[in-house]
């Protein structure tokens, strides 16, 4: 399980807490300030730093330090449950080629409205052009770690989820969709739905890949 980390180190705690059984946390340190990969260590998580920046930038450098045949991707801030990951898991298992979750958020302040429009208006086009049946832009995903490699480079910041997206279809990938609950985070402000600048910086990333 691949989590890419910014500054997490409140958050970091009930994340790695809530991992099932049998599965195995690789945190990816994106250039923390805090105490992330100290916490990411006491939590029993194996640590690897990037130094470039972007979520992007390390997810993939997670993926290919993994060691394991499946790689789940998640974020580090609390606000997705790892205890959904194994429906997902099955999915893949099953013949699925990608498997993402659409998030289901529990209360207002878990999504901002600005968020969820720039959301809206990328996984609409998602649709139109590409005809991949999702409603969000794959925030937890599962897959086989070679499936994920064979695209090669994707974007490095906040388009990264949206690429890979774009590639799988352009490969003729099976993606399946699944309800995942979205939670308020559970420490630190959101890089991309904390702020209008984070979410139209994120929304200029996305649309200028979908041109």
């Amino acid at each position: 399980m691949v989590i890419p980390c910014q500054d997490e180190a409140d958050a970091l705690p009930s994340v790695l807490a809530a991992i099932p059984i049998g599965y195995h946390a690789l945190v990816v340190d994106n250039g923390s300030a805090d105490a992330t990969a100290s916490v990411a260590r006491l939590g029993g998580a194996r640590v690897i730093r990037e130094e470039r920046p972007g979520y992007g930038a390390a997810v993939q450098a997670g993926i290919a330090a993994a060691h394991t045949d499946l790689v789940a991707v998640l974020d580090g801030d609390g606000s997705m449950d790892p205890r959904e990951l194994p429906g997902l898991v099955d999915l893949v298992r099953g013949g699925v080629d990608l498997a993402v979750g659409r998030r289901r958020p529990t209360s207002s302040s878990a999504w901002p409205w600005h968020a969820r429009l720039g959301n809206w208006l990328v996984a609409g086009r998602l649709r139109r052009r590409y005809g991949l049946p999702v409603h969000d832009i794959a925030a937890m995903r599962v897959a086989r770690r070679a499936t994920m490699l064979s695209l090669g480079p994707l974007h490095n910041r906040s388009g990264y989820p949206l690429e890979l997206l774009v590639g799988a279809a352009g490969e003729g990938w099976l993606v399946v969709e699944r309800d995942i609950t979205y939670r308020p985070r559970a420490g630190g402000v959101s890089k991309v739905s904390g702020s209008w600048v984070g979410t139209l910086r994120a929304t200029r990333d996305f649309l200028g890949l979908l041109r």
